[in-house]
């Protein structure tokens, strides 16, 4: 297959697993300014577009994008040096702080690098450094960052489903995690069994039970594993939702009005299957046949 190139000959599969964690902090950290910048670059081009449509002046007009401007304290506006922005341990060694003014930081932000850290270290060390290796990062650092922009802004960019989608389709031409018929089969059965759910839900309800990029993503998903792993994601992941929406509502007295993203927790099953899916689909297909 044209993906056996791909195959990057290292010595043993800790040390290997070990370089992919310390890349996985790297990336952890630009994923950081796509979880934080995105959603402002969406709604500038919504605000510039409605703008443009009404014969207004642009509202944004200086350049805003994963690059430019550099990064910056939000409540001084100090430019974050290089040497302050090493994943983790720059925000160890200034103690959560902007090193100008002294403001907090999130933690998000490390804890987000770290995530990304053993994710990468846990899917090379079960895959190893070939393609499914390599894709298996592609595949969670995607994931990584449609969770957490979900999470804020309850929104699934098509920026970053599409080309989840198109990649799952792409690898699995190889039969890389499964074969392309069902990788084709995943995409469409993903897509039209929640757009379904949404659609009955509305009928019964008159309220919008998830939206667009639900659909997308769990699209996405089966293009990545195949169809038959896509009774078990819908499953685990609305089991997930139904107990922290519950633990939010008794105990966090959350109102039971406030919608919820459903996106996170298809996107935590999202990699849990890519590795283990196949296995537990074997099991209950075995089973109900």
């Amino acid at each position: 297959m044209i993906f056996d190139s791909l195959y990057i000959a290292l010595p043993g599969n800790l040390p290997v697993s070990l370089l992919a964690g310390i890349f996985g902090l790297l990336i952890g950290s630009f994923l950081n300014v796509v979880i934080y910048r995105l959603p402002k670059m969406m709604q500038r081009d919504f605000d510039n577009y409605i703008a443009e449509e009404s014969g207004q002046k642009l509202p944004h007009q200086d350049v805003f994008n994963l690059m430019v401007p550099r990064s910056a304290c939000p409540h001084c506006g100090h430019q974050i040096s290089a040497i302050e922005n090493v994943p983790v341990i720059s925000y160890l060694a200034l103690r959560g702080r902007c090193a100008n003014c002294k403001a907090s930081i999130s933690i998000r932000y490390p804890l987000v690098e770290s995530l990304s850290a053993l994710i990468s270290f846990g899917l090379i060390w079960h895959f190893g450094s070939g393609a499914a290796g390599l894709a298996s990062l592609v595949f969670a650092y995607f994931l990584i960052a449609l969770a957490l922009i979900d999470f804020d802004t309850q929104l699934l960019p098509d920026d970053l489903n599409l080309p989840l989608l198109w990649c799952g389709l792409l690898i699995n031409s190889q039969g890389v995690f499964c074969s392309l018929n069902s990788a084709v089969w995943g995409a469409v059965i993903g897509y039209v069994s929640l757009w379904s759910i949404y659609w009955i839900f509305k009928l019964v309800t008159g309220k919008e039970g998830m939206g667009y990029g639900d659909f997308k993503l769990l699209a996405a998903l089966g293009a990545w594993c195949g169809w038959t792993v896509l009774p078990a994601t819908i499953l685990f992941s609305s089991l997930a939702g139904a107990i922290v929406g519950l633990s939010l509502i008794f105990y966090a007295r959350r109102g039971r009005d406030v919608p919820m993203p459903f996106g996170p927790y298809l996107a935590i099953t999202g990699l849990f299957m890519l590795p283990f899916g196949q296995v537990i689909a074997q099991k209950y297909l075995g089973i109900l046949l």
